[in-house]
This record gives structure tokens, C-alpha cells and sequence, in this order.
């Protein structure tokens, strides 16, 4: 059994939300490089020059790449042979997520009373955490900042299974057309498929930590990913919806089985800004 100190997470966790939100990831800034080589629009080209120029700025004044950064939203892979020593896992988690915001002057956005007082909680928490109990002795944390524009582009519904692939396709590409430039394109756009309701939320919003562009290593859905994707820049937003060819970034697809009389189907929107990082304690 190995022991990680609560108050190693919380400082892992402030670290963490700190940064992203100064820090574009390589792997969107390279992303956002090549759309900017591909579109075709030179209004779109301009404004990909002009989020690039902000990513830039943000890490060198070490600054939020965004005024909205997010609701914090956090993933754990929590080893069966840890021991969590001098205090409560998600207690720790959520003091770094105060201690985070507060010390990178980071919005808090998170209110009370979701539909009555709706009173800012003043420090960003309660955290969303989601835990997955894995093999090994180490806790891995991941931290996804998730900006309220782009949460609320994102969709559930339960398709027939007779829909099939088709279904799928069309329920993500029409989502894209309805939503237009509201959740800040060129967009990633993560996609659930299977388990249950709550299941295929939870996939589509994983779906946004692989590294922008990576394929799903399950050949038909590398596949699904790809034509979504070609059908979704055939749309013509574009960046931050000035009609351009680059409407996103990704597809991500991730999928789990389902009941045989059920297929749930979650997209999960994110914006240009893509924040997240990841940690191994």
C-alpha cells in the first residue's frame, strides 16, 4: 500500500488549474496552427492569427486565456493500492481548486441555488469529480477548466439502436449546424456512445482530454470521427462563426456497451480553448 499526503493533492490540483488556464496545450496551439493553414477564408484566417496572438500573450503575462475559466472539473484514476493520508480526498481536491483560482486570479463562477438564489460560492467548488478505482499504486489527476459557453452547446438523447451509425452522425452534425458560433469555434467536439445516460455524459466529456486530433485506436470509430468531421466543416461557421472551412479542430469519439433496447448518444462541446492538464502523484 502506498500513501499519498492530501495536501500533496491539493497543491497538485491549484498547480494545475493555475496553469491551464494560462497555457494553451501543444497539442491545441499545433491544431490551431494547421486550421489556420487549411481555411480557406481570409476573415477566419485572420481571427485564428488573432487566438493564437491571445494564447501567446497569456503565458507570457501569465494571464487567463479566457474570462470564463470554467467550472472545475475534475477526473481521477485512483489506484486500489493508494491510502489517501491527512485527510478527505475530494476535501483536498476542492481546497486546490480554491487555492488554484484564488492565487491565479481566476474567475469563480460556480453558484448556490442552481434555480433560486443562485449566490457565487466565492471560490469556484464545489468541484465536478468523477473517480475511476484502477490497478497500481498511484493517483493520476487530470483538470478540465469547462467554460459555461460551450457546456451549454452540449446535447444528450437516447437514439434507437435501429439509427445506428447514421443516427449518430446526424444527431452531431445537426447539433453543430443549431449551435452555430456560440460555443466559440473552431471547436472540439467530444461524443458518447453507449453505457447509460449518465455513462455516455461522462465518455463524451473524457473524450476531450486525448491530445486534439489523436485517433480512437478502434479502427470503426477512428472512422465515425472522421466523417463527422468532414461533414461538420461542410457546414461553413467557421472560426467563431465568420463562415470559414475550419468549424473544428476534432471529433473525439468514445464508446461503451449499452443495452441491447437503448443507444444513448452525449456531445460534449469545447471551445477553441481547450484547457486541460494532467498530473501522476
Amino acid at each position: 500500500m502506498r500513501e499519498i499526503k492530501a495536501s500533496d493533492i491539493t497543491s497538485t490540483v491549484a498547480r494545475l488549474f493555475e496553469h491551464s488556464c494560462h497555457y494553451l496545450p501543444p497539442d491545441v496551439v499545433a491544431a490551431l496552427k494547421q486550421a489556420k493553414e487549411k481555411e480557406k477564408s481570409p476573415v477566419c484566417r485572420d481571427v485564428l492569427d488573432r487566438i493564437l496572438e491571445n494564447a501567446n500573450i497569456a503565458g507570457k503575462e501569465q494571464i487567463p486565456l479566457c474570462q470564463d475559466t470554467g467550472a472545475a472539473v475534475v477526473m481521477l484514476e485512483l489506484g486500489q493500492e493508494v491510502h489517501i493520508s491527512g485527510g478527505d480526498l475530494y476535501a483536498a481536491v476542492n481546497e486546490g481548486v480554491r487555492q488554484g483560482y484564488d492565487k491565479g486570479y481566476l474567475r469563480k463562477s460556480i453558484v448556490n441555488g442552481p434555480c433560486f438564489a443562485r449566490v457565487n460560492t466565492k471560490d469556484n467548488t464545489p468541484a465536478m469529480i468523477h473517480t475511476d478505482i484502477v490497478p497500481g499504486d498511484k493517483l493520476k489527476i487530470s483538470v478540465l477548466p469547462k467554460g459555461g459557453g460551450s457546456e451549454n452547446c452540449s446535447r444528450l438523447t437516447v437514439l434507437s439502436p435501429s439509427q445506428g451509425r447514421q443516427g449518430v452522425i446526424d444527431f452531431v452534425v445537426k447539433l453543430v449546424g443549431e449551435v452555430g458560433s456560440n460555443p466559440c469555434p473552431p471547436v472540439i467536439i467530444g461524443v458518447g456512445i453507449g453505457g447509460t445516460t449518465d455513462q455516455t455524459m461522462f465518455i463524451a466529456k473524457k473524450a476531450l482530454l486525448r491530445k486534439v486530433g489523436e485517433p480512437n485506436p478502434d479502427p470503426e470509430v477512428a472512422a465515425l470521427e472522421k466523417e463527422i468531421l468532414e461533414k461538420v466543416s461542410n457546414l461553413g461557421i467557421g472560426a467563431m462563426g465568420y463562415g470559414g472551412t475550419v468549424t473544428a479542430l476534432a471529433v473525439h469519439v468514445e464508446a461503451f456497451p449499452c443495452h441491447i433496447a437503448s443507444m444513448p448518444v452525449a456531445v460534449n462541446m469545447q471551445c477553441w480553448c481547450d484547457r486541460h492538464e494532467e498530473a501522476v502523484l
